[in-house]
């Protein structure tokens, strides 16, 4: 897809909170597009969480206000002098908007600084997609009394379904939204239910093209929660040309993009928009299934390069794929847990990468924020990969004292 990055100046990544993605990821991808060479660094990392990074990351790290495109663009002068990143690039849900603005600022490839922002905020998404297709949406302390019960209450930016509850009635609401005031006091949204199979699609633009990676198909807890418990990769639906009619109406299009709709009677109905790759280790797992070098993919599009002619996998044999979270039960200490590992169990490949350390203080707080670990297998068959499943789940054990 072209030659290597320049080594006189890096490739700048915008990063908040360490992830997998990021460490064992994007980093790892940067450096194989960049050999470190005349004593430069492939990729220094803004963050404003230095010291957490420095535990998994042994090159350069700039402490920086990440969520003011200001900071990032004068901490990107201080790296590069005279000259501009090779390029700017985030995969944080938060860092989506002050990243595309410090790329336009240089004219680097990026994102609509506005797209991103219509994404995050969920507000922004349901004003501008109200002419496709409308769905009830409130300020969660200005709902009017007529409002479409079953209503869902959320963080109007928020993520991994953090306070996140299915209500029936105005006193219902009135519950939860001092029980979320309690803990956070950002803006809340209430808006419309809507019914049906949850699912995602996993795309990947360049510019000039939009890729669909692939499909999801996500198994939710029982309300009023909103846990994301197992996702199975499954066909693009019938309905994927709308959803991505709707992500154009976003201006979405640009870099790696993680949607959540549900179907019902034949209709495609947004949840939310991450303008990021999938997380919880999905992305890995969509990695090994498609066979492509998906981190190092997307790190080129934002270096300004087309994505690659590619001929995805046919379904059948060899495509069943899961990705399966093991959630704590109740608060307490992870005092056992098993390490990462990858094993092969008759046809199936077996992957699991902790998400909570052992030692670990946990509270329960029925979100994404529950997750241990995560169990990914991909084998020839739905009944090879439930099987391989239920026996590493019963071969290891993960103890909360």
């Amino acid at each position: 897809m072209g030659a290597p990055l320049s080594a006189s100046l890096p490739l700048v990544l915008v990063a908040g909170k360490v992830t997998d993605s990021v460490t064992s990821g994007f980093l790892p991808a940067a450096a194989r597009l960049a050999p470190a060479s005349a004593g430069r660094a492939p990729v220094t990392v803004l963050t404003d969480r230095p010291d957490e990074h420095a535990e998994v990351f042994d090159g350069p790290i700039v402490r920086c206000e990440v969520s003011d495109y200001r900071d990032i663009i004068a901490r990107c002068e201080d790296l590069a002098g005279p000259g501009a990143p090779a390029a700017l690039f985030s995969n944080s849900d938060f860092l989506q908007a002050p990243t595309a603005l410090a790329a336009a600022y240089y004219g680097l490839p990026g994102k609509d600084w506005r797209a991103a922002t219509r994404a995050k905020n969920k507000a922004l998404m349901r004003r501008h997609l109200a002419g496709i297709d409308p769905v009830f949406s409130a300020a969660a302390d200005r709902v009017p009394g007529n409002a479409p019960y079953p209503l869902v209450l959320k963080p109007r930016e928020g993520v991994a379904s953090e306070d996140v509850f299915l209500v029936h009635d105005a006193r219902e609401l009135a519950a939860r939204r001092a029980e979320i005031r309690a803990r956070r006091s950002d803006p809340l949204v209430a808006e419309e239910y809507l019914p049906g199979e949850l699912h995602t699609l996993e795309t990947l633009g360049d510019g000039h093209s939009l890729r669909v990676l692939g499909s999801f198909h996500t198994k939710l807890s029982p309300p009023p929660y909103f846990i994301e418990e197992r996702l199975a990769w499954a066909p693009p639906l019938p309905e994927t040309g709308q959803v991505i009619a709707q992500l154009e109406a976003l201006g979405v299009g640009f870099g790696a993009c993680h949607t959540e709709f549900v179907v019902h009677e034949g209709r495609a109905r947004l949840i939310e928009v991450n303008y990021r790759l999938i997380g919880d280790h999905c992305d890995f797992l969509m990695a090994d299934l498609l066979g492509v070098p998906l981190f190092d993919w997307i790190l080129r599009v934002h270096l300004g390069e087309r994505l690659p002619a590619y001929e995805p996998p046919a379904d059948g044999e060899g495509r069943h794929a899961v990705a399966e979270v093991v959630l704590a039960e109740r608060d307490g200490v992870l005092a056992a847990a098993p390490q990462p590992m990858e094993l092969t169990d008759g046809g199936v490949h077996v992957s699991y990468r902790p998400q909570r350390k052992v030692g670990e203080r946990i509270a329960v707080t029925r979100t994404n924020r529950d997750f241990l670990g995560t169990i990914r297998a991909i084998g020839p068959s739905e009944h090879e990969v439930e099987s391989a499943l239920e026996r590493f789940r019963k071969a290891h054990s993960w103890t909360i004292a």
